[in-house]
């Protein structure tokens, strides 16, 4: 599509772009599980007045926008708080998981050539990591060693031990992992770690604003941020559930020796000292601005609401789910995320990609997962008015496709156009 030869009016471009929009999934009403996390209006509110005042700003050069390097440190500040790793911990602000996992990486890659001088780098990792491991390895030359996860879905420590050798750079667990919504044992693989002399990164995209308030309301969850020995590097989203716009993410080094590995300097160019602390050169600054405002208007207080709520909802659904026959949640879940399968021995009678197009059909949204077959949700608060109507419409659905198989059996996690 060329640009139009004579502009168009702002009503006719708003018109144009509302249109777009009519295929899009209907999060707004709480029908989506995953892809954004609804805080409610006055967080909307909150989040869209601190775009607007920093549209414009960039965060290439803090020197520029000092009032950006004050968000960023503040945010990052208060992140190392919540994950007992303050005053020492330290790290950056990014546009997701994916770069935060990226910069954790390349890191991990940076000291190990520095300190064990380790040229063929290489890291150990469960299969249920997230992908961002793979496309990190992909970017900076690392190999993996990806290894099967145990029955109930978290990092098997012996046989991740098995694949740690000399040249291991990096061992990751997750807290929880995104497929089934377990936390991998973080303080047994931190250990592996720490003896190889590599790093360990937790990733805690998912439960870095879930877990430290789940704490708080009194649950009890196994070890996983700065207070096992041996976690040098967390990754959390705050667009996720810390309901602040996409992207913002953080990256947080137990230290800031170990955080120096992050960022990537240059001098031999005619523009002079460059130096940058993620992927990105110019950085966006609305979505920095966005999460410092929403974080500080929420507070521990907003947050322990918002994640009490969360839990609940999530816990109801597993609940519901677990009691439709045919269907079942793998595993037990600590947190918020959920996979939603086939019974065993059910598998010739119910097709749980067919469930999942029969809800769509009626406005409800899952990511397909495989291997196995399952429906993915992350539950979040903008989920909780609708979990009854969620959970009757899911048993009409089931109702509905009994013995229909579908040929398509694709996932799709992805932007390919």
């Amino acid at each position: 599509m060329a640009l139009p030869e004579h502009g168009m009016s702002k009503d006719e471009v708003m018109a144009a772009l509302q249109a777009k929009r009519a295929r899009d999934v209907r999060w707004q009403e709480g029908r989506t599980f995953g892809m954004v996390y609804d805080g409610g209006p006055e967080v909307h509110e909150v989040a869209e007045a601190a775009v607007r005042m920093f549209l414009h700003e960039n965060a290439l050069n803090t020197l520029a926008f000092p009032s950006l390097g004050e968000i960023q440190s503040e945010v990052v500040g208060a992140c190392a708080e919540l994950f007992h790793g303050a005053p020492e911990a330290s790290g950056f602000m990014t546009s997701g998981g994916t770069e935060s996992i990226l910069m954790a990486v390349k890191a991990a890659r940076e000291r190990g050539r520095a300190e064990r001088g380790i040229t063929a780098p290489e890291m150990v990792l469960p299969e249920s990591a997230h992908a961002a491991f793979h496309k990190a390895a992909h970017y900076f030359g690392v190999t993996v060693h990806k290894v099967p996860v145990r029955p109930d879905w978290r990092a098997d420590v012996d046989a991740m031990a098995d694949a740690v050798n000399e040249n291991t750079v990096l061992v990751v667990g997750s807290a929880p992992q995104y497929p089934q919504g377990v936390i991998d044992p973080i303080a047994e693989l931190a250990e592996l770690a720490a003896g190889a002399g590599a790093n360990f990164h937790t990733d805690a995209c998912m439960g870095g604003m879930v877990l430290p308030f789940m704490e708080l309301l009194g649950h009890e969850l196994p070890p996983w941020d700065f207070r096992v020995p041996g976690v040098t590097s967390i990754s959390a989203d705050l667009h996720k559930l810390g309901y602040t716009p996409k992207g913002a993410s953080v990256i947080i080094h137990r230290n800031k020796e170990l955080r120096r590995y992050q960022t990537f300097v240059f001098q031999d160019w005619l523009g002079g000292f460059y130096a940058s602390p993620a992927m990105q050169g110019t950085r966006p600054a609305p979505p920095m601005a966005a999460a410092w405002a929403v974080m500080h208007h929420l507070g521990i207080e907003g947050y322990k609401r918002l994640t009490a709520t969360t839990i609940e909802a999530a816990r109801r659904m597993e609940a519901g789910v677990r009691a439709i026959p045919g269907l079942t949640v793998l595993g037990e879940p600590e947190a918020h995320l959920l996979a939603i399968s086939v019974e065993p021995g059910a598998e010739d009678q119910l097709d749980v990609f067919a469930v999942g197009d029969a809800m769509l059909a009626r406005g409800w949204f899952h990511d397909r997962q495989k291997p196995p077959d399952t429906l993915h949700a992350t539950v979040s608060a903008g989920n909780a008015p609708v979990i009854d109507d969620y959970l009757a419409d899911l048993r009409a659905c089931v109702e509905e496709v009994a013995g229909t198989r579908l040929e398509d059996r694709s996932t799709n996690y992805a932007t390919l156009e």
